[in-house]
Protein backbone atom coordinates (compact mmCIF):
# COMPACT_ATOMS: atom_id res chain seq x y z
CA UNK A 1 0.00 0.00 0.00
CA UNK A 2 1.48 3.59 -1.13
CA UNK A 3 1.90 6.00 1.74
CA UNK A 4 2.57 9.31 1.78
CA UNK A 5 6.03 10.59 1.74
CA UNK A 6 6.75 10.83 5.84
CA UNK A 7 10.28 10.51 5.83
CA UNK A 8 10.72 14.15 7.40
CA UNK A 9 6.57 14.36 8.31
CA UNK A 10 7.69 14.87 12.10
CA UNK A 11 10.04 18.14 10.98
CA UNK A 12 9.45 21.65 11.47
CA UNK A 13 9.67 21.79 8.05
CA UNK A 14 7.13 19.62 6.85
CA UNK A 15 4.69 20.35 9.83
CA UNK A 16 4.67 23.88 8.30
CA UNK A 17 4.07 22.85 4.67
CA UNK A 18 1.20 20.69 6.05
CA UNK A 19 -0.37 23.49 8.08
CA UNK A 20 0.19 26.01 5.34
CA UNK A 21 -1.57 23.35 2.90
CA UNK A 22 -4.52 22.89 5.06
CA UNK A 23 -5.20 26.90 5.23
CA UNK A 24 -4.74 27.02 1.52
CA UNK A 25 -7.11 24.43 0.65
CA UNK A 26 -9.60 25.58 3.16
CA UNK A 27 -9.57 28.59 1.75
CA UNK A 28 -9.10 28.40 -1.99
CA UNK A 29 -10.01 24.72 -2.97
CA UNK A 30 -7.19 22.12 -3.92
CA UNK A 31 -7.56 23.19 -7.47
CA UNK A 32 -7.14 26.61 -6.94
CA UNK A 33 -4.20 26.35 -5.31
CA UNK A 34 -0.75 26.35 -6.55
CA UNK A 35 2.62 24.96 -4.65
CA UNK A 36 3.70 28.20 -4.69
CA UNK A 37 0.78 29.11 -2.87
CA UNK A 38 1.25 26.64 -0.21
CA UNK A 39 5.75 27.08 -0.19
CA UNK A 40 5.07 31.01 0.53
CA UNK A 41 2.73 30.40 3.43
CA UNK A 42 5.00 27.68 4.76
CA UNK A 43 7.93 30.36 4.22
CA UNK A 44 9.66 27.96 1.93
CA UNK A 45 10.78 28.04 -1.52
CA UNK A 46 8.80 25.48 -4.20
CA UNK A 47 12.40 23.37 -4.63
CA UNK A 48 12.21 23.18 -0.61
CA UNK A 49 8.60 21.81 -0.32
CA UNK A 50 9.55 18.74 -2.84
CA UNK A 51 12.07 17.74 -0.60
CA UNK A 52 9.68 16.90 1.97
CA UNK A 53 6.22 16.46 -0.29
CA UNK A 54 6.57 15.02 -4.28
CA UNK A 55 3.15 16.66 -5.31
CA UNK A 56 0.45 18.82 -4.06
CA UNK A 57 -1.89 16.06 -4.30
CA UNK A 58 0.35 14.17 -1.81
CA UNK A 59 0.16 16.92 0.87
CA UNK A 60 -3.89 16.39 0.85
CA UNK A 61 -3.34 12.65 1.22
CA UNK A 62 -1.20 13.19 3.85
CA UNK A 63 -3.55 15.93 5.35
CA UNK A 64 -6.78 13.47 4.58
CA UNK A 65 -4.96 10.06 5.80
CA UNK A 66 -4.18 11.83 9.31
CA UNK A 67 -7.36 13.44 9.48
CA UNK A 68 -9.38 10.14 8.83
CA UNK A 69 -7.25 8.67 11.07
CA UNK A 70 -7.08 10.55 14.49
CA UNK A 71 -10.82 11.11 13.87
CA UNK A 72 -11.57 6.99 13.50
CA UNK A 73 -9.23 6.54 16.75
CA UNK A 74 -11.03 9.49 18.40
CA UNK A 75 -14.69 7.61 18.40
CA UNK A 76 -13.31 4.07 18.77
CA UNK A 77 -12.37 5.61 22.15
CA UNK A 78 -15.24 7.23 23.10
CA UNK A 79 -17.39 4.41 21.95
CA UNK A 80 -14.97 2.02 24.87
CA UNK A 81 -15.96 4.72 27.29
CA UNK A 82 -19.87 4.10 26.84
CA UNK A 83 -21.74 0.68 27.85
CA UNK A 84 -24.93 0.95 26.98
CA UNK A 85 -25.79 2.11 23.31
CA UNK A 86 -27.43 5.47 24.29
CA UNK A 87 -24.23 5.87 26.44
CA UNK A 88 -21.97 5.14 23.37
CA UNK A 89 -23.78 6.69 20.97
CA UNK A 90 -23.85 9.82 23.38
CA UNK A 91 -20.12 9.70 23.63
CA UNK A 92 -18.94 8.94 20.10
CA UNK A 93 -21.52 11.64 18.43
CA UNK A 94 -19.93 13.86 21.08
CA UNK A 95 -16.33 13.20 20.11
CA UNK A 96 -16.92 13.26 16.49
CA UNK A 97 -18.94 16.60 16.46
CA UNK A 98 -16.04 18.33 18.76
CA UNK A 99 -13.57 17.07 16.29
CA UNK A 100 -14.89 18.79 13.67
CA UNK A 101 -15.30 21.63 15.62
CA UNK A 102 -11.68 22.11 17.07
CA UNK A 103 -10.57 21.54 13.45
CA UNK A 104 -12.78 23.12 11.41
CA UNK A 105 -10.51 24.18 8.77
CA UNK A 106 -8.81 21.24 8.60
CA UNK A 107 -12.09 19.04 8.84
CA UNK A 108 -13.17 21.20 6.07
CA UNK A 109 -10.32 20.11 3.87
CA UNK A 110 -10.58 16.22 4.88
CA UNK A 111 -14.11 15.98 4.38
CA UNK A 112 -14.62 18.04 1.31
CA UNK A 113 -11.72 17.20 -1.11
CA UNK A 114 -11.53 13.41 -1.40
CA UNK A 115 -12.40 14.03 -4.55
CA UNK A 116 -9.11 15.38 -5.55
CA UNK A 117 -7.51 12.55 -4.23
CA UNK A 118 -5.81 9.92 -6.54
CA UNK A 119 -7.84 6.62 -6.66
CA UNK A 120 -5.20 4.82 -4.76
CA UNK A 121 -5.03 7.50 -2.11
CA UNK A 122 -8.93 7.74 -2.37
CA UNK A 123 -9.53 3.69 -1.86
CA UNK A 124 -6.85 4.30 1.17
CA UNK A 125 -9.23 6.91 2.80
CA UNK A 126 -12.24 5.83 1.97
CA UNK A 127 -11.47 2.81 3.65
CA UNK A 128 -11.42 4.37 7.14
CA UNK A 129 -14.17 6.38 6.48
CA UNK A 130 -16.04 3.17 6.13
CA UNK A 131 -14.62 2.47 9.48
CA UNK A 132 -16.50 5.53 11.03
CA UNK A 133 -19.35 4.48 9.86
CA UNK A 134 -19.08 0.81 11.24
CA UNK A 135 -18.64 2.36 14.56
CA UNK A 136 -21.77 5.03 14.45
CA UNK A 137 -24.23 1.98 12.50
CA UNK A 138 -22.90 -0.78 14.98
CA UNK A 139 -23.92 1.05 18.17
CA UNK A 140 -27.30 2.56 16.37
CA UNK A 141 -28.01 -1.16 15.38
CA UNK A 142 -27.58 -2.73 18.96
CA UNK A 143 -29.32 0.17 20.52
CA UNK A 144 -32.38 -1.11 18.04
CA UNK A 145 -32.06 -4.53 19.24
CA UNK A 146 -32.27 -3.40 22.93
CA UNK A 147 -34.99 -1.29 22.44
CA UNK A 148 -33.09 1.67 23.51
CA UNK A 149 -33.55 3.61 20.45
CA UNK A 150 -36.53 3.36 17.54
CA UNK A 151 -34.78 4.12 14.29
CA UNK A 152 -36.19 2.07 11.09
CA UNK A 153 -32.76 2.12 9.59
CA UNK A 154 -29.32 1.82 11.11
CA UNK A 155 -27.33 2.34 8.35
CA UNK A 156 -29.37 5.62 7.26
CA UNK A 157 -29.67 6.77 10.92
CA UNK A 158 -25.79 6.51 10.91
CA UNK A 159 -25.56 8.08 7.62
CA UNK A 160 -27.70 11.11 8.80
CA UNK A 161 -25.54 11.74 12.42
CA UNK A 162 -22.13 11.33 10.47
CA UNK A 163 -23.47 13.89 7.85
CA UNK A 164 -24.52 16.13 10.91
CA UNK A 165 -21.29 15.83 12.30
CA UNK A 166 -18.73 16.73 9.46
CA UNK A 167 -21.69 20.00 8.90
CA UNK A 168 -20.35 21.13 11.85
CA UNK A 169 -16.99 22.04 9.98
CA UNK A 170 -18.64 23.99 7.59
CA UNK A 171 -20.38 26.27 9.99
CA UNK A 172 -18.81 26.65 13.33
CA UNK A 173 -17.59 29.70 14.82
CA UNK A 174 -15.32 29.95 17.35
CA UNK A 175 -16.38 33.25 18.07
CA UNK A 176 -19.98 32.61 18.39
CA UNK A 177 -20.52 28.81 18.38
CA UNK A 178 -18.48 28.73 21.87
CA UNK A 179 -15.52 26.32 22.85
CA UNK A 180 -16.06 22.18 22.77
CA UNK A 181 -14.58 22.41 25.74
CA UNK A 182 -17.67 23.37 27.30
CA UNK A 183 -20.62 21.89 25.44
CA UNK A 184 -22.36 19.41 28.16
CA UNK A 185 -20.04 15.80 27.41
CA UNK A 186 -23.37 14.20 28.05
CA UNK A 187 -25.55 16.08 24.89
CA UNK A 188 -24.28 14.52 21.75
CA UNK A 189 -24.31 17.50 20.11
CA UNK A 190 -27.31 18.13 17.21
CA UNK A 191 -27.67 14.28 16.83
CA UNK A 192 -29.74 13.48 19.62
CA UNK A 193 -32.72 14.44 17.42
CA UNK A 194 -32.01 11.40 15.16
CA UNK A 195 -31.96 8.70 17.83
CA UNK A 196 -35.31 9.04 18.84
CA UNK A 197 -34.81 7.07 21.95
CA UNK A 198 -37.59 4.27 23.34
CA UNK A 199 -36.96 5.01 26.94
CA UNK A 200 -37.77 7.37 29.50
CA UNK A 201 -34.11 8.12 30.64
CA UNK A 202 -32.96 8.63 26.87
CA UNK A 203 -35.77 10.93 25.64
CA UNK A 204 -34.72 12.85 28.70
CA UNK A 205 -31.86 13.74 26.78
CA UNK A 206 -33.97 15.80 23.93
CA UNK A 207 -34.64 18.70 25.64
CA UNK A 208 -31.06 18.90 26.57
CA UNK A 209 -30.01 18.63 23.27
CA UNK A 210 -32.29 20.95 21.56
CA UNK A 211 -31.03 23.41 24.25
CA UNK A 212 -27.80 22.81 23.29
CA UNK A 213 -28.26 23.16 19.51
CA UNK A 214 -30.20 26.50 20.30
CA UNK A 215 -27.56 27.88 22.15
CA UNK A 216 -24.40 26.97 19.18
CA UNK A 217 -27.00 28.24 16.05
Amino acid sequence: MVRANTSSSTSPSSGRLLAAATEAFAERGFHGTTTRDISARAGMSPAAMYAHHRSKEELLYAISLHGHQRVLSAIQEASAQGVTPTERLSRVAYAFGAWHAEGHVRARVVNYELGSLSPEHRAEVTALRRGIDTVFRSIVAAGIAAGEFDAPDASMTAVSLISLGIDISRWYNPQGSGRPTTWPPTTATPSCAWWAPSTESSRSRISDCRGWTGAIY
